[in-house]
């Protein structure tokens, strides 16, 4: 089925070049005036925190929050040493420990809290537990490892630091149109692409505990305290004044409590897959320009590999370089999913690989092949107008420009462009 001619699926000005072209695009200009002239609500911003099923606006469709949608919260011991303190040796004393377990914070596809989405989604993570939580990149095996406790009384102690390590998923908020019971259409904050796992953890506490300590349940404290092994014999045995080696049960812990993941890649995240051979694609017959609202420019491929898409002025020289063709096109819960197959080049829109993870990496066209590098969602405005914001499918991040300039380039960011200049049209050419 066309899916740039069913009903329910695409506007009237988003049709393929056809024999009735000029009356079809005379419906454009007609179509368009209306929706422009009932108007949308005010944009959603950052700090309205929109929720899934909330109204969003055609300045939207370019932009993307996170929502939380899991959370665990676990006391971690990151260092660790058992320390024995005889009459005579009690008062401060510095102890070095032994790391424990590391713990990073990583946010999505390679784990670095790199570009506003990765912040934002901590931000959000921190302010729905009501905790202090780490929003940079940053590792427990960069803090120091030496603690400095008063020894009051003698005893065999667990000298610690450790922390609330907090893990979870999230989700992805993105503008789409939704038809309402009436029949009618509108533009609402929906599950888009992008779900992924975070780890983060709160301010590192430091101390001392004995076996015979009372201390809360599920504290960082009480977690210590079990390492202790308390009814080994070490734990009960005389020592000299120090360090105690490690009993047997605080090296099996250390052995299950390997260092925490930070790929930070979802099992819900599509792989990028292989470039070795040129794919067939399915293209629907019509052709597009992915232009700026009302204003001349639009995407522009590159003649040289080594260039990216660019806003151009559409000229009788652009040699159809900004001409569109959607390849390959499926459609789920009204969000479309197609390859962006250039007229003039021969190329497929895609963030390079090795880009892949680097907030406002510049789009790039190559061969076409069965990648989700080279895969994006279009998100639609509401029937009558051909407003759309674009999504890569592996990456998550929206398209968008900087600037409203002839060469600027066409990039990826993580959350989008909160401006409204990640809002494009799609004109049928």
């Amino acid at each position: 089925m066309n899916r740039l001619r069913s009903s329910g699926h695409w506007a009237r000005g988003l049709v393929a070049l056809t024999a009735t072209a000029a009356s079809t695009l005379a419906a454009i200009t007609a179509g368009a005036g209306p929706a422009a002239a009932t108007g949308h609500p005010k944009p959603a911003t950052t700090a309205n925190q929109p929720k899934l099923g909330d109204a969003c606006t055609s300045a939207d469709l370019g932009a993307r929050h996170p929502y939380i949608k899991t959370t665990e919260v676990s006391p971690t011991i990151t260092h660790f040493k058992g320390w024995y303190v005889t009459e005579g040796t009690t008062g401060n004393q510095t102890v070095t420990t032994s790391t424990q377990t590391t713990i990073s914070v990583s946010v999505g596809l390679n784990g670095n809290v790199e570009g506003g989405f990765a912040v934002e989604t901590l931000g959000k993570v921190g302010a729905s537990l009501g905790l202090n939580v780490k929003v940079d990149y940053s590792s427990t095996s960069t803090e120091s490892n030496s603690v400095t406790w008063n020894f009051n009384q003698p005893g065999y102690y667990g000298a610690y630091k450790g922390t609330k390590k907090v893990t979870g998923t999230y989700g992805s908020l993105n503008c789409n149109r939704a038809q309402q019971g009436d029949g009618s259409w509108a533009l609402k904050w929906t599950e888009g692409s992008g779900s992924g796992s975070f780890t983060t953890y709160t301010t590192l506490e430091e101390g001392a505990v004995r076996c015979q300590d009372k201390v809360p349940a599920g504290s960082i404290m009480a977690k210590a305290q079990g390492l202790l092994d308390c009814g080994s014999v070490a734990a009960k045995a005389q020592h000299p004044a120090g360090a105690v080696a490690p009993t047997a049960k605080q090296m099996r812990d250390r052995l299950v409590q390997r260092p925490a993941l930070t790929s930070g890649t979802s099992a819900e995240q599509p792989k990028a897959t292989g470039r070795s051979a040129r794919a067939a694609l399915n293209c629907e017959s019509g052709a597009y320009k992915i232009a700026v609202p009302g204003k001349p420019l639009s995407w522009g491929a590159p003649l040289l590999a080594a260039d990216g898409v660019r806003l151009r002025p559409s000229t009788i020289f652009s040699a159809h370089l900004d001409n569109w063709r959607l390849c390959n096109v499926t459609e789920n819960n009204g969000v479309l999913e197609a390859s962006l197959w250039n007229w003039g080049n021969g190329g497929c829109a895609t963030i390079a690989e090795q880009n892949a993870a680097t907030e406002q990496a510049v789009l790039q066209t190559a061969p076409c092949t069965e990648d989700d590098l080279q895969r994006f969602y279009i998100y639609r405005d509401v029937p009558g107008s051909s407003k759309i914001g674009v999504q890569n499918k592996y990456t998550g991040s929206m398209m968008g420009h900087d600037r409203y300039a002839d060469g600027e380039f066409i990039r990826q960011y993580s959350s989008g462009r909160q401006d409204g200049t990640g809002t494009y049209t799609l004109i049928g050419v």
